[in-house]
């Protein structure tokens, strides 16, 4: 099964030094965000990655070119322009990285790049969240309901917390096992498509406001309840708790 990542947003504010560059470009622990996200695929054996990229996106060519270099240590002769590569390390990686254009919506990003796609199903995720979803379960899932869609779904967090209030509608402040939450979730941004989806993307759809809404009208669309963790790094808040989980050697994305 293929891994889409949507790479296609406008530059970077989460880094004063690193302006001018793609959000999934931003390093987390010496790593590009997007790398952290592709090595979480890979561990469940998902190799193949197709990135929809708009700004910036020779950045990101640039980087697969040039990531046998990257990876290791090198020697340069100046004068014969000669370089030995010492470490060889690598990746088991097959990355097909797509121009989609700089304003593209998300649903047109992904219809652009049905000709890469000969599998029934598919994987599309964003490429500035970071998760511990059970990808074997998830494509589980998907396959037991038999629906075009299934969308990743994550319990409510961050900032804000979860207010107790009862069945009238009275606020428990100090008993928080009062809080009506169980039915509260928000999208992950991961799904799994079958390629049946291509159908819907005629025009330029965004994922969550018009395809998912289409979906859901036509009984299209189940969804995957993710309790663990979640996160989409949109600020400079969310990088810096990302990166300090990572060098803690903490961070729930993190698999052997």
């Amino acid at each position: 099964m293929k891994v889409v990542i949507l790479a296609g947003g406008m530059q970077s504010t989460l880094n004063d030094e690193r302006e001018g560059i793609p959000k999934p470009m931003v390093d987390i622990g010496g790593k590009p965000l997007l790398w952290h996200i592709m090595k979480y695929f890979s561990a469940y054996g998902l190799n193949e990655f197709i990135i929809c990229g708009g700004y910036r996106v020779d950045m990101i060519k640039e980087y697969f070119m040039d990531y046998y270099i990257y990876a290791s240590d090198i020697t340069v002769d100046l004068q014969t322009n000669k370089i030995e590569v010492h470490k060889k390390e690598t990746e088991n990686w097959q990355v097909t990285v797509v121009d989609t254009g700089m304003i593209s919506s998300t649903g047109k990003r992904v219809s652009l790049i049905q000709k890469y796609i000969n599998e029934d199903n598919f994987i599309v995720t964003y490429g500035d969240c970071l998760s511990n979803i059970n990808i074997n379960e998830m494509q589980e899932v998907h396959i037991k309901n038999g629906k075009i869609a299934t969308m990743a779904m994550t319990k409510p967090s961050g900032r804000n917390r979860l207010l107790p209030i009862d069945e009238e509608g009275l606020l428990h402040y100090n008993h928080p096992d009062k809080v009506l939450n169980e039915m509260s979730w928000v999208n992950a941004d991961c799904f799994i498509f079958n390629n049946q989806i291509f159908d819907y993307l005629e025009g330029n759809y965004e994922l969550e406001q018009q395809l998912l809404i289409k979906l859901s009208e036509k009984q299209q669309l189940t969804s995957y309840q993710h309790r663990g963790y979640w996160t989409a790094i949109e600020t400079k808040r969310d990088l810096v708790a990302a990166e300090s989980l990572w060098n803690s050697g903490m961070a729930p994305w993190m698999k052997n």
